[in-house]
């Protein structure tokens, strides 16, 4: 796990709202990239990320149609095998949190499952992304994603 995002662990929810509100959106992401659940200001955050991480969601693929899109499409790994289900549409839009550009991760179209969902994430470091989640208009969690690198 990245440095930061062990950091991130340990946080509050209004810290981490923090880090959020002083990034920009960046890059959208490519390829593999490796997921983290965060229970923000909970004593078993570290426990929740590592079971969430072995039987639940391990991450997302992004597939950028062309160098410089500003658009693309995603599927999560989930489960304990890393199936590739659940897709999503990728752009820049407003965050729901304060206003400003981010990266949207929209299930509203794509998923009967996950319709609800709206991920927004927004670029720390190269490669290293924090993520809101919502469900509804209702803030549900935040999750960390960053390049994946093979274990």
């Amino acid at each position: 796990m990245h440095s930061r995002v062990k950091g991130w662990l340990g946080m509050t929810r209004e810290q981490l709202d923090e880090i959020y509100r002083n990034a920009e959106p960046g890059e959208l992401p490519s390829g593999d990239t490796r997921g983290t659940a965060i229970l923000a200001g909970s004593v078993f955050s570290k426990i929740v990320a590592a079971i969430a991480r072995l039987f639940a969601w391990q991450g997302k693929i992004f597939d950028i149609f062309c160098p410089g899109a500003q658009a693309g499409v995603l599927v999560n790994k989930i489960l304990p095998l890393g199936l590739t289900f659940i897709v999503a549409k990728v752009y820049v839009d407003k965050s729901w949190l304060d206003g400003k550009d981010t990266i949207v991760i929209d299930y509203s179209k794509t998923s009967v499952l996950a319709k609800v969902i709206r991920d927004e994430i927004r670029e720390v470091e190269p490669g290293v992304y924090i993520g809101k989640v919502w469900w509804g208009k209702a803030r549900i969690l935040d999750f960390a994603l960053t390049r994946h690198i093979p274990d």
